[in-house]
């Protein structure tokens, strides 16, 4: 962030990724609201983006790269922002994305620290993007699993930064690639704070559980789990299912919020208007303990 006077400072932010789905236009879609997801979560207005193109000079057709732009294009302008330019560069591995440039108020930027005791979690999207696109990889995935994941990764954070913009909120953070333990780790760390999640608040998509089963856990998820799961205290009632959703990557997930108690009901309620219909009250803050985090 770079202020340029007392009311306005500028957000830059960049994020780009290999494909999860194989339709190109939809792939530049979700690419583009992932890049988008951390001016949201700071409460910043995007305004203009840079696209970032990965491309193999020989191999796949000009036209295939045309629907990714495309489709980033065309969720740019759902979000009001201006796509003016960009760079490629020729690899075999193909990569998508934007470099965003956001504007924001100065004095009424969301951090990710901040969060209190006594604050309520709020969290605006399902979980399970990673194990249902591990699925779908291995050709396993139920057609309407898919598709609502796919709804899920294309829905912009930009609803859910309004609602939130217009309550107590302390912190907040997107959810993306660690998962949401390792985002409210970074969350409640920096706070100074213990964050318990309720295992049987935590919205999930459909399809989610039956392919944790079925094991189609991703690699990020183990490596999340890993490196977080030290930090976090699970009581033995949790079940493993929901165990490895708590670490499971997400692909331009939604927001946690930190929210004062006393709004998070009106919170949820406007969030739901807003189109954001698996939002829901995941857990609470409270004083430090032993662990930053707790799974109950």
């Amino acid at each position: 962030m770079y202020r340029l006077r007392e009311d306005l400072a500028v957000v830059s932010t960049v994020d780009f990724f290999t494909p999860v789905v194989d339709d190109p236009y939809t792939y530049g879609q979700i690419s583009a609201a992932n890049a988008l997801s951390d001016v949201y979560a700071m409460g910043g207005r995007p305004v203009s983006a840079l696209n970032i193109v990965c491309w193999p000079q020989s191999g796949l057709p000009h036209e295939m790269l045309a629907e990714v732009l495309r489709g980033g294009a065309d969720k740019a302008r759902e979000a009001e922002v201006v796509v003016v330019g960009g760079h490629s560069v020729a690899d075999e591995e193909v990569k998508f994305g934007m470099a965003v440039t956001g504007v924001i108020d100065p004095r009424r930027i969301v951090r990710n620290v901040g969060a209190r005791a006594g604050d309520a979690l709020v969290l605006t999207k399902a979980l399970g993007t990673g194990v249902l696109m591990t699925a779908f990889k291995r050709d396993a995935l139920a057609e309407e699993h898919y598709l609502g994941a796919v709804d899920s990764m294309k829905l912009l954070n930009a609803s859910a930064a309004a609602v939130m913009l217009q309550h107590d909120v302390h912190a907040a953070t997107d959810i993306t690639g660690f998962g949401l333990m390792g985002h409210a780790f970074k969350m409640a760390d920096g706070s100074g704070v213990t964050m318990i999640f309720e295992e049987s608040d935590l919205p999930l998509l459909q399809g989610a559980l039956d392919n944790v089963r079925a094991g189609m856990i991703p690699g990020g998820g183990k490596r999340n789990r890993e490196y977080y799961g030290p930090h976090v205290k699970i009581l033995e009632e949790v079940a493993d299912e929901m165990i490895e959703i708590a670490f499971d990557p997400q692909t331009s997930g939604g927001l946690l919020i930190a929210v004062a108690d006393s709004e998070a009901i009106a919170m949820l309620a406007k969030l739901h208007k807003a189109g954001c219909p698996d939002a829901a009250i995941v857990g609470r803050v409270e004083p430090r303990g032993e662990f930053p985090l707790e799974l109950v």
